[in-house]
């Protein structure tokens, strides 16, 4: 694993809309090796503007680990299996990460 490896790592944002779709989508990715792992977190609050009104929900956090290769391919999934007219989906760079959990990361995702 070179250090320019490394750098095609990336981490995706996303919220669901409940633990049920959360755990739908996550499974889905990581089946579809698009995903290496996906994060869940529950108990999440989002306060945003939504067709000119502010809206406030609860949402669970996903966050995705994935290769910068497998992006295209994620984000139409996460269109695809979504409920969100307008799915988050944020990319993160990875700088740096240790040798065996990038190299797990990428055997993941057949990068």
């Amino acid at each position: 694993m070179t250090e320019s490896s490394a750098l095609s790592a990336r981490i995706v944002i996303s919220t669901a809309g409940s633990p049920e779709e959360a755990s739908r989508i996550s499974r889905e990715l990581v089946e579809r090796r698009l995903a290496a792992c996906v994060n869940r977190l529950s108990g999440l609050t989002s306060i945003y503007r939504w067709q000119g009104a502010i809206e406030e929900a609860s949402e669970v956090l996903l966050i995705i680990k994935t290769s910068a290769d497998r992006l295209p391919a994620l984000e139409a999934a996460l269109r695809e299996l979504h409920s969100y007219e307008v799915p988050e989906f944020l990319v993160l760079p990875v700088a740096s990460g240790s040798r065996a959990y990038l190299d797990w990361l990428f055997a993941q995702v057949g990068s």
